[in-house]
């Protein structure tokens, strides 16, 4: 008997979680119980050193695992497995993005519902169960000057409401692609190295006709790991540059450098605020300010992955 044609991958990027990897991959294991096609897993283990590729090695939902020996970007990791993947949809998942009962079938039948649309994206809860913002309004000096302004939650989030609806971008922690349009535009771009990498995608698809949906009945825990001192420095650095990087791509050099000051702003108002604050750290809103002026400067996590690579050989 043939085997049946693959709809749906699985597409795993894991870097350094064991713990949530497993986790993510029960609910995977679960969600391929409960859909009428079928799906494959596959895994990249982003150079990781607590045993991850192993583990998914042997757990029975995975069915490939590319263990990377250094540690990559996102964009290119996502990219790989896109290329990689068999099915007509490709789910792209983080090692902390749970997926929660019924939610494949949710972003299988939007993108099966409407041809027109590339990306699915779901509501991602915290792990209180609270919503947590996942869908935007692309980049650009008007929403940066909401954001300046504090109407960055009425303007540019637009991951509200109960219904499936059109957004410019949502979050790829948990994306359903369709492949041939990712094909199309060469998959992800490995300039971005994290951050602001689906953005640039979503508005490559945008540029070629295709959009983005956001399925709020289709939900996944997200267990984002917050990082602290200097790690938290580098996520700061990162976020920065790739956001300036995604203005000039597709802006104007005097467009970027108005969301450059227009982003500082707001994060100078939150640093006054959290002064008077206790709960709050005006130290890491200040940091924000810096690395907007200046996203030229400072190590991001690019340059941690390759101070990684390096004291693993030597």
């Amino acid at each position: 008997m043939t085997a049946p044609e693959i709809e749906l991958s699985y597409c795993v990027v894991n870097t350094s979680q064991r713990e949530l990897l497993l986790r993510g991959l029960d609910a995977l294991a679960r969600e391929r119980a409960g859909v009428p096609f079928a799906t494959e897993v596959l895994v990249l283990d982003n150079g990781s050193r607590d045993g991850s590729a192993q583990a998914a090695r042997e757990h029975p939902a995975v069915d490939e695992t590319f263990a990377l020996q250094e540690r990559r970007g996102k964009a290119l990791n996502d990219s790989e497995l896109l290329r990689n993947a068999r099915g007509r949809y490709a789910l792209l998942l983080n090692e902390d993005s749970e997926l929660q009962a019924g939610a494949t079938l949710q972003l299988w039948r939007a993108l099966e519902e409407r041809p027109h649309a590339a990306c699915a994206g779901v509501q991602l809860l915290r792990p209180d169960g609270t919503p947590q913002a996942c869908a935007w309004r692309f980049p650009s000096v008007t929403s940066a000057l909401a954001g300046a302004m504090m109407l960055h939650r009425w303007f540019t989030v637009q991951s509200r409401g109960e219904h499936t609806r059109e957004v410019d971008w949502c979050q790829s922690a948990a994306l359903l692609v369709r492949r041939q349009a990712a094909e199309e535009v060469d998959y992800l771009d490995p300039d971005f190295f994290v951050y602001s990498d689906e953005v640039d995608f979503a508005r490559r698809l945008r540029d070629r006709g295709w959009r983005s949906l956001y399925v709020p009945s289709a939900r996944a825990i997200h267990h984002e790991q917050l990082s602290t001192g200097a790690a938290s420095e580098r996520r700061i650095a990162e976020m920065s540059r790739n956001r300036d990087l995604y203005m000039r791509r597709h802006h104007s050099a005097a467009a970027a450098r108005a969301v450059r000051w227009l982003t500082a702003w707001s994060y100078a108002l939150r640093t006054l605020a959290a002064l008077a604050m206790p709960a709050h750290d005006a130290r890491r809103y200040w940091r924000h300010v810096a690395a907007s002026l200046h996203p030229e400067r400072g190590a991001g996590l690019r340059e941690a992955a390759e101070e990684y690579n390096r004291s693993g050989s030597a």
